[in-house]
């Protein structure tokens, strides 16, 4: 360090520099030394170079050094220098800005020691000063790279992240184009496009202006567009002027000037040793791409290849899954008379789409139709494999003529004899659209539900047994009946559990809101199918499959001069027979009869009432217009029991068997009939007439 002598007041007098000096000066550095009792501070030469000081100029007092120290930065150091004395520190060091004359802002470092007596009292401070500019400028260019790595990582992270979780080609491109993708790419726009045979497909765009690529779609590998070369070459292009490239490549002149990018990366993708397409990543105001660019986006490249490797796997694995399942399905439905049939399957939004779920609509003698929905353990080939051994063996025994209970009992010693560990569920149901008459058994699946002609809907009680399989196994083969019936308008609808499981809630409150969705939906069987797909299926993005089966039977309103009515009344439905007598009413309102109204709506009251109490299961509604010979009006009540009723003579006291006398009463005729597995009992009244008994 140079020592600094005074001679009286003014500027200090330095002596030669030493050689420690002459290297200190020719770095950028200098000393100085701060005797704190007069105040006075000596500067070398090459300090007062690095204050840009001439010697003239300088009075040799801290402020007179600080002459061209940014104020702000001056006042920070004298806070420093404070502290440490105040503290009894012994060393400091501080950054701070000296203005230059040139107008430079030049960073300056100092550091240094306080001396203090044996008291500890401070005598002076000596230090040295140096220009840090270039130290600053080399440290801020490490900033810049570290700051450039780790932005460079945190795209390669966020790309790998966000393409772990594709699984189709789909969601591939939906990865790459999604909200947020470009900016987690470190890029301004984006094509991408697979190698098929001899032709380029652009599968993906995103980015302002890349819309206009969309008519050059399909295009060959000819390398005559700078991406098709990248992948016939296998050689990245990195381009920091489109517009060159409309000399090398004709066919992408025309869309240079539309399209608002300085430069783009031509990145071939590459997957097991084979072009499997191209990634182009567009950029504005770029002018070089360096290095770690370079490696950046072939990186980049590399991660978008192995995903779509995996997705055009996962997608061939796919096509041929759902082709073995839709061969395992009814490739049609037989057309039905006096009814109408939808079905509907959607495979699940996860795996490879394939499962065990089915429906089946089978053809039987004398206008009889079998109904089948089901579902096999399992989302894989292997449940599909087994779904498609069981409908057939299934339709074979329905086809074979068996009541619903064998057919499921042969059914589930089939499953339990197949080398599989799998079981299934099942409902299986036989309509005679001729009479409505529905007999239903279920193998652990969920019941039918009824939409009534009046908008009602109900969860019939179908018991049921254990499911296919299991049922052998545990030698428990019982597949109870359970006989409903379906009136003329009425819709039965069959589904699997894929349709009321909501993630998150219960099954009760999916089949509520599958109930809801019913009762809100069109007549037709075709649309109120679409109808429950689009609200439910598609509402809570199953992860189940479903297969969905509507039977509607034919309406029967007769004609305009024999109108006719149908309702079903549920056993356990006190509402129904309100909602029974309100029909009634305003039919024949309708019908212009209203005069009838109480007298029928009684009579209808007391046989519902009688067959409801008497009878095992529900009554069947029906109320006619009879023109001929003398117009009038029918009523019939049909119920499951072939005991007929019997008019009885009650004692005063007794408080029933008064219904049959009072429908006699009431009505002009009325009488009992056998109707297939059960009887109607019907009544008769004149319009215009007077009542009389009959029997």
């Amino acid at each position: 360090m140079a020592a600094a002598e005074r001679d009286g007041p003014g500027p200090a007098r330095r002596t030669p520099v030493t050689d420690a000096g002459e290297r200190l000066a020719l770095n950028g550095m200098g000393s100085f030394e701060w005797d704190l009792g007069t105040g006075t501070v000596a500067l070398d030469a090459a300090a007062m170079a690095v204050f840009d000081l001439e010697p003239e100029e300088y009075d040799g007092t801290a402020e007179g050094a600080a002459l061209r120290v940014r104020p702000e930065d001056a006042a920070r150091l004298r806070e420093t220098i404070a502290g440490v004395l105040e503290e009894r520190g012994e060393t400091f060091g501080a950054y701070f800005t000296v203005h230059r004359r040139d107008g430079r802002d030049q960073w300056t470092h100092t550091t240094g020691r306080v001396v203090r007596d044996a008291e500890g009292q401070a005598l002076h401070i000596a230090g040295i000063v140096r220009d840090a500019a270039a130290e600053l400028a080399h440290a801020t260019l490490l900033r810049k790279l570290e700051a450039a790595r780790a932005q460079q990582t945190t795209i390669v992270q966020r790309t790998t992240e966000a393409l772990s979780r594709a699984v189709t080609v789909d969601d591939v491109t939906a990865a790459l184009t999604g909200a947020g993708a470009l900016e987690r790419l470190g890029a301004d726009g984006l094509a991408l496009g697979l190698a098929e045979g001899g032709t380029m497909k652009i599968i993906a765009l995103s980015g302002e202006s890349l819309e206009i690529l969309s008519e050059r779609r399909f295009t060959r590998m000819d390398g005559s567009l700078p991406l098709s070369h990248a992948v016939l070459t296998r050689q990245a292009r990195f381009v920091t002027s489109l517009t060159q490239l409309g000399g090398e490549f004709p066919l992408l002149a025309d869309y240079l000037n539309r399209i608002r990018f300085d430069a783009a990366a031509y990145l071939p993708l590459i997957a097991q040793a084979k072009a499997i397409g191209g990634l182009v990543l567009f950029y504005r105001q770029r002018e070089e791409f360096s290095p770690e660019e370079r490696n950046l986006c072939l990186g980049l490249a590399g991660i978008v290849a192995q995903s779509l490797q995996r997705a055009l796997l996962f997608d061939q694995e796919r096509e041929f899954a759902t082709g073995l399942q839709a061969a395992m399905l009814p490739r049609r439905i037989p057309e039905i008379s006096g009814g109408e049939i939808a079905v509907r399957y959607h495979a699940a939004w996860s795996g490879r789409e394939v499962g065990g779920d089915w429906y089946d609509v089978i053809a039987l003698p004398r206008n009889r139709v079998g109904i089948v929905v089901g579902d096999v353990q399992g989302h894989d080939t292997h449940a599909a494999a087994i779904m498609g051994q069981l409908r057939i063996a299934l339709r074979a025994y329905a086809g074979e003529g068996h009541p619903p209970s064998t057919v499921l009992a042969r059914a589930s010693r089939f499953l339990a004899e197949l080398d599989t560990e799998r079981f299934a569920t099942c409902m299986y149901a036989q309509v005679d659209l001729e009479t409505g008459g529905v007999r239903a058994v279920r193998a652990g699946h969920l019941g039918p539900l009824i939409r009534h002609t009046d908008g009602r809907t109900g969860w019939p009680n179908v018991r049921g047994g254990l499911p296919l399989g299991l049922a052998s196994a545990f030698e428990q083969e019982e597949f109870p009946e359970t006989q409903l019936d379906l009136v003329p308008g009425e819709t039965l609808v069959l589904c699997t559990d894929g349709l009321v499981e909501e993630p998150g809630t219960t099954i009760t409150a999916g089949m509520d809101a599958l109930a809801h969705a019913v009762r809100s939906g069109p007549q037709g069987a075709g649309a109120l199918a679409d109808h429950l797909s689009d609200r439910l299926w598609e509402r809570w993005g199953s992860g189940d499959d479903v297969a969905l089966l509507v039977l509607r039977r034919a309406p029967d309103p007769g004609t305009h001069r024999a109108p006719r009515i149908h309702q079903y009344i549920h056993q356990a439905d006190p509402e129904g027979l309100s909602d029974a007598r309100y029909a009634l009413r305003q039919a024949l309102r309708d019908w212009g009869v209203p005069e009838l109204a109480d007298d029928v709506e009684l009579a209808a009251g007391e046989l519902l009432v009688n067959a409801l109490l008497h009878t095992d299961g529900g009554a069947v509604l029906t109320m006619e217009v009879l023109p001929e010979p003398v117009r009038r009006i029918r009523l019939w009540v049909k119920d499951r029991s072939s005991v007929w009723p019997r008019r009885r003579s009650p004692g005063e006291a007794a408080t029933t068997g008064r219904g049959l006398l009072l429908v006699d009463a009431l009505a002009t005729h009325w009488g009992v009939e056998s109707r297939g597995d059960g009887k109607a009992v019907w009544c008769e009244f004149d319009v215009g007439g007077t009542p009389r008994s009959a029997g």
